[in-house]
């Protein structure tokens, strides 16, 4: 490095990434610079230049001179490896210019601290880190030390943890071929320690928010569900608030979606069966739900996760940010796997709820561009990651309920053929929740866990609430025992006015040419 070099650097004045001193007596000062550009974007740090002129000084530099440099960085932790330049000074030939030049921060990396305090900059000022940058940090750099997840639960056992969410977990986990099948007949707390859901043999805030049912402590296990009129939030149609594990607010959210969005039909033409669907995809809707609760900032207790429908789109917001490697435009294109909560995603892989190597949103977008629904959108509002899926306007939903006829089929009469007119049953259900429960069941007695394995749901809670308690009482459900609905044999089957609604629906299908 020569003089000319240094003319060139201070050229522009003290910036972000230059530091001037005009002697080592300020070494102390100048270390507290250079901490904070290895925090920051790098810089030099220069001494022999008077800051206010840009005058270039240089200073005499003894053994001793040199010997204090390498204690005041001895004092920068981790430790760094500097090259110091001694620069001679033309028209001033005992003295030199000491520069050093220190790299910036690179995400994962640890913090760098000035005996034990850690500095950044702001502009061409050095302050001190704030806490919350601090922890941020030093989250990154060890997570598995540091995360919310990670850290034992308060007031929670084992006993606390749901223990048929944990075994279907498990059994979805072996029948994927991600689990070992000794798994099914092993001991939980086994399985848990294996997940590293367990410290010291209790379950930690992840086993917490995956599995417990006992969430006193945790403020933050709440989903809000609101159904706007129009396409702000002046005005609610519907507006819910779950609690619970990730399988209850997963099953909550799910059903408030079957709730208020419309369902579309299609004969296809290879089967001729009808093929019923949310009018944005059930599956990438269910993958950014999922992907929500899983990679939500949990530590944050005072602030919930939502989902907000209005009459244009779909917004599922969790509080969290974007990894650093990820933005809301480079989420669209192929990426890694950057899990703001590595085990609780682990978990949630082994299970098969979750996919690896950050494909998430590429199934979410290949999920609607199969059924033609345009791709969401994702951004970030500085405290909330929102994802957006614009719903089909009413022309597309009328589309989506034209049948698509096989031009091999028999015609058949229209409905409005006097000849093929039908008498339509007086009953008609009240939610779109009793007829899919109508749809999919049959004439024979099923019990509740048959029923809800058809509806891929997990919380018989909310699915009596939803689906089952709204049957019985719209006349659309009988039991097996009336007079004793907790029997432990209690089954199900349609009532005859619910038979009857669906041969109707059936023979409008018909009628319409899609049977």
């Amino acid at each position: 490095m020569t003089i000319d070099d240094i003319k060139a650097l201070i050229a522009a004045d003290e910036s972000r990434t230059l530091e001037l001193k005009k002697t080592t007596g300020e070494l102390k000062d100048g270390m507290h610079s250079a901490c904070a550009f290895l925090n920051t974007d790098g810089g030099w740090l220069i001494f022999g230049v008077a800051p206010t002129g840009l005058k270039i000084l240089g200073q005499q530099v003894t053994e001793t001179t040199k010997r204090e440099i390498a204690q005041a960085v001895a004092g920068l932790e981790p430790a760094v490896d500097v090259k110091i330049h001694y620069v001679d000074v033309p028209d001033r030939p005992e003295n030199k210019v000491i520069a050093m030049h220190f790299d910036g921060w690179v995400w994962g990396e640890r913090p760098h601290t000035f005996h034990g305090c850690p500095y950044y900059k702001v502009e061409s000022t050095t302050k001190v880190m704030p806490h919350a940058m601090y922890d941020e940090r030093i989250r990154a750099h060890q997570p598995q030390m540091y995360a919310w997840e990670r850290q034992m639960a308060d007031g929670v056992t084992l006993a606390d943890l749901n223990e048929k969410h944990i075994r279907g977990c498990i059994r979805l986990g072996v029948e994927g071929g991600r689990i070992p099948a000794s798994a099914m007949s092993a001991p939980i707390d086994d399985t848990l320690a294996k997940w590293n859901l367990l410290k010291n043999g209790n379950p930690t805030n992840g086993a917490v928010m995956l599995f417990s049912n006992n969430i006193e402590e945790y403020p933050q296990f709440r989903l809000r569900m609101a159904r706007f009129l129009g396409n702000d939030k002046n005005e609610f149609i519907d507006n819910q608030r779950a609690e619970g594990n990730f399988f209850d607010l997963l099953d909550a959210g799910m059903a408030f979606f079957f709730k208020h969005l419309n369902l579309s039909g299609k004969i296809t033409n290879h089967s001729l069966q009808r093929e019923e669907r949310l009018e944005v995809p059930y599956h990438a809707l269910r993958e950014a739900l999922i992907n929500s609760l899983c990679h939500r900032q949990w530590e944050r207790h005072n602030l919930t996760g939502s989902i907000a429908i209005y009459d244009d789109r779909i917004e599922i917001a969790n509080p969290g940010i974007f990894p650093p490697q990820i933005s809301p435009e480079s989420i669209k294109e192929p990426h890694e796997s950057y899990p703001y909560n590595l085990k609780i995603a682990e978990a949630l892989y082994k299970s098969t709820y979750l996919e690896s190597w950050g494909s998430g949103a590429k199934r979410i977008m290949d999920a609607c561009r199969e059924q033609g629904v345009e791709e969401p959108t994702w951004r970030w509002d500085g405290g909330f990651v929102i994802v957006t899926f614009k719903r089909p306007n009413k022309e597309t939903v009328s589309a989506e309920l034209s049948p698509e006829q096989d031009t091999n089929a028999t015609p058949v009469a229209t409905k409005h053929d006097p000849s093929t007119t039908q008498a339509r049953p007086k009953y008609d259900p009240s939610t779109t929740q009793v007829k899919q429960i109508i749809k999919v069941m049959g004439d024979d007695y099923m019990d509740l866990s048959e029923i809800m394995t058809i509806f891929e749901l997990r919380s018989p809670k909310r699915f009596r609430e939803n689906y089952l308690n709204p049957a019985i009482a719209d006349g659309a459900v009988e039991r097996l025992y009336p007079d004793q609905p907790k029997h432990p044999k209690q089954k199900y089957r349609l009532t005859e006015a619910a038979k009857a609604w669906k041969n109707s629906q059936t023979l409008d299908r018909q009628s319409d040419g899609e049977g």
